[in-house]
């Protein structure tokens, strides 16, 4: 049995600054279904969105947050954010991450749904700098314990507080108990859920479903975000195609190389993504599209995307001087695990914040580069209340009974089934007949994975479950939401 001060369930942004900062108060644990740097916040290109520029203000950055977010987002979370985002830039400066300088100056870059130039950024990968930063301290706190290759199955919850998760040692292949003053749930979103994702393997939403189970409320899951710009090559992987591509003078252009975002919003390619991402999905259906910045110098484009050219040549494309196809692919859970401003969800013990979580910051559509912003203030926010809460509440006593048991599964296709009919029904376009049909079907799958379960588990089976429990709740989710918003578009 492992017992620590706080327990963290995930290994992205969000997660390791709070372990760097909660460890100064007491022993944490982070366990991690695979590497530490495997996580979304490894795979964000694009950038950290803050005011940072004397023609910029909060206000304009707070104005371009709610009108991507359809003035939903909640005012409060969104000005607390905004407001501490220059903060949060020079810590992690301060602590070494290596971000785009023009001379001594932050080079900033725009994405769409921006009014200016505001997103700090470390060339096109972004996301890889901070983690490579924040891993490089965190491996060297003598309060912090890191357990890779451990799979969260379920918190445990006693006396209606949370006391810290059951997981799986997939190298060992046991079941370990980790017993926490204060559980953190940091485990990032469920883009894995649709067949066509942009997110790694990893984001099979179990902080969602393991929050859901232990009782949590869940909110705005009808809210996934598609980015309208990920690789479209038969055999290829879905590769992310940052919007700072779009954001440097990159336009879409249809089958007969016409450009038709013009007709579409006044920010054309900058419009939010959910209207971009709507528009190349139609675009589609008369032929493929395609991605274009071979207007712009090749040693220019060399420079500053020097991640995603490499990666295009590796798949047979030359950025500066071929159009990339691309379509829309799932990429950011809007919704999750509801918390106040300072991390804590309605069950005792159980903290939560960075995609996994929902504290109304994105409304009803996240503006670009307001993710890895989310993930450092809220992860920030909460660590005084952790503490607060494990210096208050210590861990019962209690025996603990490991009552599954490792057995190997062979379940593709039913993980594979659970994506297609998400991707089909409840994806960019939404139609009402039929999410109630998918919702009848995924339960069915859900009642068969329950019944495998009694038998044992294996890390395939612990993600199916959680794939089908999460899709339920974004089924759900759409059907009771009966007006089209945001990323939530629906015909009758």
């Amino acid at each position: 049995m492992n017992t620590y001060d706080f327990l963290v369930i995930g290994s992205g942004i969000s997660g390791l600054n709070f372990a760097l900062d909660a460890a100064e108060y007491g022993t944490v644990a982070i366990v991690t279904k695979k590497e530490l740097m495997e996580s979304n916040s490894n795979y964000a290109q694009g950038g950290i969105a803050a005011v940072l520029d004397s023609h910029d203000s909060f206000n304009a950055h707070v104005a371009d947050t709610l009108t991507a977010g359809c003035h939903i987002n909640d005012l409060n979370a969104v000005t607390l954010m905004i407001t501490h985002a220059p903060a949060q830039i020079q810590k992690l400066i301060d602590i070494g991450v290596g971000f785009s300088r023009k001379k001594e100056t932050l080079s900033l870059t725009q994405e769409g749904g921006h009014s200016t130039r505001r997103i700090a950024h470390a060339h096109d990968a972004t996301g890889k700098e901070i983690e490579r930063a924040l891993i490089f301290h965190v491996r060297q706190h003598k309060n912090i314990h890191i357990f890779e290759s451990h799979l969260a199955i379920d918190l445990m919850v006693k006396n209606n507080a949370c006391q810290g998760a059951q997981v799986l040692n997939t190298e060992k292949k046991i079941i370990e108990t980790f017993l926490a003053k204060a559980t953190i749930l940091a485990s990032g979103g469920a883009g894995q859920v649709f067949e066509r994702n942009c997110n790694p393997s990893v984001a099979t939403g179990d902080g969602i479903a393991m929050a859901a189970r232990a009782g949590a409320e869940i909110r705005d899951m009808e809210f996934i975000q598609f980015h309208p710009t990920a690789l479209a090559l038969d055999g290829k992987p879905t590769f992310l195609l940052s919007e700072t591509i779009r954001g440097e003078g990159a336009i879409l252009v249809n089958a007969k190389g016409e450009r038709f975002m013009e007709s579409q919003h006044e920010l054309k390619e900058m419009a939010p993504r959910d209207i971009v991402a709507r528009a190349i999905y139609e675009e589609m259906k008369h032929g493929p599209v395609y991605l274009d910045i071979t207007h712009r110098e090749s040693a220019y484009i060399k420079a500053r995307f020097p991640y995603i050219y490499e990666q295009l040549w590796w798949y047979g494309i030359k950025m500066d001087k071929d159009r990339i196809p691309v379509a829309p692919a799932a990429h950011y859970t809007c919704g999750g695990v509801h918390t106040n401003l300072h991390g804590e969800t309605n069950i005792p013990g159980l903290f939560a914040f960075g995609e996994v979580a929902h504290t109304g910051v994105h409304g009803a559509n996240r503006l670009a580069s307001n993710s890895l912003l989310e993930c450092m203030v809220f992860s920030e926010q909460t660590v005084p209340t952790a503490v607060a809460y494990a210096t208050t509440h210590p861990i019962e006593e209690q025996t603990t009974t490991n009552n599954v048991v490792y057995v190997p599964s062979n379940i593709a296709n039913i993980k594979k089934e659970i994506q297609h009919l998400m991707w089909n029904h409840v994806g960019i376009i939404r139609h009402e007949d039929e999410l109630d049909e998918t919702l009848h079907t995924i339960k069915d799958i859900q009642s068969n994975l329950e019944t495998l379960q009694k038998n044992g588990r294996d890390e395939m089976l612990i993600e199916t479950k959680n794939l089908a429990d999460v899709a339920i709740i974004i089924t759900k989710a759409a059907i009771a939401r009966k007006e089209s918003i945001g990323c939530h578009f629906i015909e009758n």
